[in-house]
């Protein structure tokens, strides 16, 4: 006789990992409620595994559990969007200068095809994995600066900057400027630290601009909330 064997269940990790690059690529948005059971049914994974991925996404800001209501994307404030770029402009410029020192050539390779996949995405009309991919170009930086405790701060503000990004930002396409992207890839080429580290700071106070950060009415979260009086 035969026997099938099942795929193995997901992890509580796994079903985190997932959600979070939904997260980045916008197919998840702030206020998205995310159920139990339809996570659960997605995953094939029990409610007990979800709620600890569920709990793993809040530990990282991209989740809010509420007691009697479930689990909701955050919808972080206009003064937490300020304090995430804040943060980046004091962390990130530091990081390149560092990164540009220590790149190595497969460095350097890597930062370029990671470029390019972003410019494919853009030109396949794929706005939210362009916009993933920007922000894990921001995340390698930290990665070859081998800084790993900021680099763990990079990477949660990164993810914060992605809902930050889908509620504040002016323009449809919330894309890092090409030209940012390879003006850095430039220096880290000439192992220029310092000029690394200003295109840094430029290029996060030029994001944090093309934020609207002013008082936005919050949309209603199911027609039960739109009808409420």
């Amino acid at each position: 006789m035969n026997h099938v064997i099942a795929p193995p269940a997901a992890t509580a990790e796994q079903i985190a990992e997932s959600l979070t690059e939904a997260v980045h690529e916008h197919r998840i948005l702030p206020d998205m409620k995310l159920a139990e059971d339809e996570v659960g049914e997605t995953f094939g994974v029990g409610r007990t595994i979800v709620r600890q991925a569920l709990r793993i996404l809040a530990q990282e800001g991209l989740v809010t559990l509420e007691r009697n209501r479930g689990a909701f994307v955050s919808r972080p404030s206009i003064r937490e969007a300020r304090e995430v770029f804040e943060a980046r402009a004091l962390l990130e410029p530091a990081t390149a200068h560092a990164a540009a020192t220590r790149a190595a050539a497969g460095d350097i390779e890597r930062l370029e095809a990671h470029i390019a996949d972003e410019h494919a995405a853009l030109a396949a009309g794929e706005a939210g994995r362009a916009l993933s991919l920007s922000g894990q170009f921001h995340v390698e930086i930290a990665r070859i600066a081998d800084q790993g405790t900021i680099e763990g701060f990079i990477r949660q503000l990164v993810a914060r900057s992605s809902l930050v990004i889908a509620i504040y930002w002016r323009r449809r396409s919330a894309l890092c400027e090409s030209h940012a992207h390879h003006a850095l890839l430039d220096a880290f080429r000439r192992r220029d630290a310092e000029e690394a580290s200003e295109l840094m700071k430029g290029h996060l106070v030029d994001l944090l601009s093309q934020l609207d950060l002013r008082d936005q009415a919050t949309p209603p979260r199911s027609l039960r909330e739109a009808l409420d009086r």
